[in-house]
């Protein structure tokens, strides 16, 4: 009689043992990271903010300290002699219309040409859309002294030479303006655009009740940032401008040099730092605007 015995079992193989991380606790930083991280942004926002700084400061000082060496940002006795002194030499409300309105109405002009410019190459369809837009992109590698003279000769040819609408009309349309509100029209989606057309909705209205109350921020960017560029503008007034009543700020501000540069530094600098207050104010006001407006142009469909 034969007896069978069970097989040996088989041998498992050891369990390897991994560390687990808890759950619930994050996981810590190096502090070397985070210390380099803030000295780059402090070494840059030094180096943003420096010279802002010792304007203001070089314009609340006598004109001798602005020749220190190291300078100092801040003065041991300020003074407002140097902003009195721009008011009486120059006639800042003027000054400060003209580039109100110039600004302005430039701005709304771009916003206007740039939300029918991109809708039309984002959502509508016609011949040589795409070779058109490639057109309008590369004219954003072309310098403004290459076109400068051409459009001095057509405006004075118009009879708008030395008038603001000199500096306005050309202003109006925006290659950069006319990309980004084009982006802005291609990540929405489509059926917006086919919801309106079964309510009988033509192309005009599609655009004008649906899709720009969408591209809202898209607008604050351009409307933002040409505000801020042309208000500060100096080469296209000096060129089309002759008269003073019709200068600019950044024109008129010229002035305060004197006569081979023997003005005030102070003044100077106080007539800047003048300048600076409405171009900051309208950046505050429209930071988170012009932070959602580039956040959200980044989203495709």
């Amino acid at each position: 009689m034969t007896t069978t015995t069970d097989p040996a079992p088989a041998r498992r193989p050891a369990a390897t043992h991994t560390p687990r991380l808890s759950r619930g606790v994050p996981r810590r930083r190096p502090h070397g990271r985070i210390v380099v991280r803030i000295t780059l942004l402090a070494v840059v926002a030094f180096l943003t903010l420096g010279p802002v700084l010792w304007t203001v400061s070089t314009s609340l000082s006598d004109p001798a300290a602005s020749f220190r060496n190291p300078p100092q940002l801040i003065p041991t006795d300020p003074t407002f002699a140097a902003y009195r002194d721009v008011w009486s030499q120059v006639d800042v409300v003027l000054l400060a219309v003209n580039s109100a309105l110039v600004t302005g109405l430039i701005a709304v002009g771009q916003m206007l040409t740039a939300a029918l410019a991109g809708y039309a190459f984002a959502r509508l369809e016609f011949p040589f859309r795409r070779v058109l837009f490639g057109v309008v992109l590369a004219t954003m590698m072309v310098p403004l002294q290459v076109t400068i003279v051409p459009v001095f000769m057509i405006m004075r040819e118009l009879g708008l030479s030395d008038t603001l609408l000199a500096l306005i009309i050309p202003a109006w349309p925006t290659a950069f303006g006319t990309f980004l509100m084009r982006q802005y029209f291609l990540a929405m989606p489509d059926e917006l655009a086919e919801a309106a057309m079964l309510d009988g909705a033509g192309p005009w209205r599609t655009f004008r009740s649906v899709y720009a109350p969408l591209a809202a921020p898209g607008l604050a960017i351009v409307g933002i940032l040409a505000f801020n560029y042309h208000w500060n503008e100096f080469f296209r007034p000096l060129i089309f401008e002759t008269s003073q009543q019709n200068f600019t700020l950044p024109l008129g501000l010229v002035s305060l040099q004197g006569n081979l540069g023997t003005g005030s530094v102070s003044t100077v600098l106080a007539g800047v730092v003048l300048s600076m207050i409405p171009a900051i104010a309208v950046f505050a006001f429209g930071q988170k605007p012009l932070r959602d407006g580039l956040t959200s142009a980044g989203v495709n469909r």
